[in-house]
């Protein structure tokens, strides 16, 4: 075949033999926006021009009835023998019926893993626990998230609580691991740890313990992470958690008989924000938390309900029962909170251990701890056979058959029969003189009552 003279623009319409004229010469039709010229030596090599005058070597075959093009590269990059070389390569592969697509995609996905697991090598575990907590916060309710947080503090800083005469705290049970290289908090890291904490905080270190296999099994399932977590669990050994041992049950509640003896000595506290505090923990059933950190808005007179917030459901009304409510009103109204500090430098009032520890010595009380006071209140309903449903939904339980999960729906007008036949009896029985029908804020504390 005679090649078109130098003047001319090649015939698209035949394959040619690519040389640099022809390629220059080679222009796209003014009704296209592009167009191929096909090479005569390499079966399947092409040279496309836009509309815009660029030029680049393509490659062309059908695989499963579907045309494939791949481009090669700029004409002004590639000489024309490479062109063909890369051609015959792509040929190949195509005659053995192998997507080049799927291959190019295949090499970038094993670069990406690649890059992924060197950045999991690199990435500490305080990197991956600040992630882990930041994705996990909305999951969480605020006590379950400062756990966290509290969990991993460095130490160090001036107290004069809870420091045995140091002055300064002492590091929380997983600081140690945090400089720690994600990829180097293995099994055995783990069992060394935990024999080492459970010298002197078994715990604290059991609750670090659950928390680091929660986060651990959170990393298994990152694709940034994922690639230096093991199999298996680190935190989960047998060793481990041998080595922490198991929680005590605790048995610390008020006996009916003692009663007396704990209103008196609660009710002398000079403190009276202090002195309401644990009479509601004890005429509530709620956790210690739970009512340290009610707020005014959280009392609804009109409906006489108050709305506590709860790790498990999240927020749960109960009754406003008469005496806690002649409690609250005579507390003072220093901030948003109810059970307020004026020293505090939350404004909050804190876990009043100390106070409590007193009172019960007054009382002959040994062990009774504040949230033996949420014990209590369970335990004493049992003398008025009060429907264990009833005593679950105020004290914040989940139900525990499926009737009470799916069928029993209780109102607070109903739980408050129930409730305030519970406060009145444990009152009676401790001897507190109280006129329920009395009006809020005009009760009258009776010395040695």
């Amino acid at each position: 075949m005679a090649r078109p003279k130098k003047s001319e623009a090649p015939d698209l319409a035949q394959a040619i033999e690519l040389t640099a004229g022809v390629i220059e010469r080679l222009s796209c039709p003014a009704d296209k926006q592009q167009a191929f010229m096909r090479d005569s030596k390499a079966p399947g090599l092409r040279v496309r021009v836009t509309a815009a005058g660029a030029k680049s070597f393509v490659f062309e075959k059908k695989l499963d009835r579907q045309t494939i093009r791949r481009t090669i590269g700029d004409v002004r990059v590639w000489s024309i023998e490479a062109a063909r070389i890369e051609a015959a390569r792509l040929a190949v592969m195509f005659n053995t019926g192998t997507d080049p697509r799927e291959l190019e995609r295949q090499q970038q996905a094993d670069k990406a893993a690649k890059a992924a697991a060197n950045a999991a090598h690199a990435v500490t575990v305080g990197e991956a626990w600040s992630a882990y907590l930041e994705d996990r916060k909305p999951h969480w309710g605020d006590r379950h998230y400062r756990d966290h947080l509290s969990l991993v503090q460095a130490g160090g800083l001036p107290s004069k609580r809870g420091t045995d005469g140091r002055g300064v705290t002492i590091a929380m049970p997983l600081y140690p691991m945090m400089a720690l290289p994600l990829r180097d908090l293995t099994a055995p890291v783990v069992e060394a740890w935990a024999a080492k904490e459970t010298a002197t905080r078994p715990t604290s270190a059991r609750l670090a313990l659950r928390c680091l296999k929660a986060f651990l099994n959170w990393c298994a399932e990152q694709a940034e992470y994922a690639p230096v977590i093991p199999p298996v669990n680190p935190a989960k050994t047998k060793k481990a958690r041998e080595s922490l041992g198991k929680a005590k049950v605790k048995q610390d509640a008020l006996l009916r008989e003692q009663l007396p003896g704990w209103f008196d000595a609660v009710r002398q506290i000079q403190n009276p924000v202090i002195a309401a505090a644990l009479q509601t923990m004890l005429l509530t059933g709620a956790r210690p938390g739970e009512v340290l950190t009610l707020k005014w808005e959280d009392v609804n007179s009109k409906w006489r309900g108050i709305a506590i917030r709860d790790k498990v459901e999240g927020t749960r009304v109960i009754p406003l029962t008469p005496y806690v409510a002649h409690l609250l009103a005579t507390l003072p109204k220093r901030n948003a909170m109810i059970f307020s500090s004026a020293t505090a430098e939350a404004g909050a009032l804190t876990a009043p251990r100390k106070h409590h520890v007193n009172a019960c010595a007054v009382a002959g009380i040994d062990g009774l701890s504040l949230h033996g006071l949420r014990r209590s209140f369970k335990s004493l309903t049992e003398w008025l056979e009060i429907p264990a449903g009833v005593v679950a939904q105020l004290m914040g339980h989940k139900p525990s058959a499926t009737a009470e999960k799916h069928y029993t729906v209780r109102p607070l007008d109903l739980l408050r029969v129930h409730h305030e036949k519970i406060e009145a009896w444990i009152l009676e029985q401790a001897g507190v003189p109280f006129d329920a029908a009395s009006e809020p804020g005009k009760l009258r504390m009776v010395a040695g009552a």
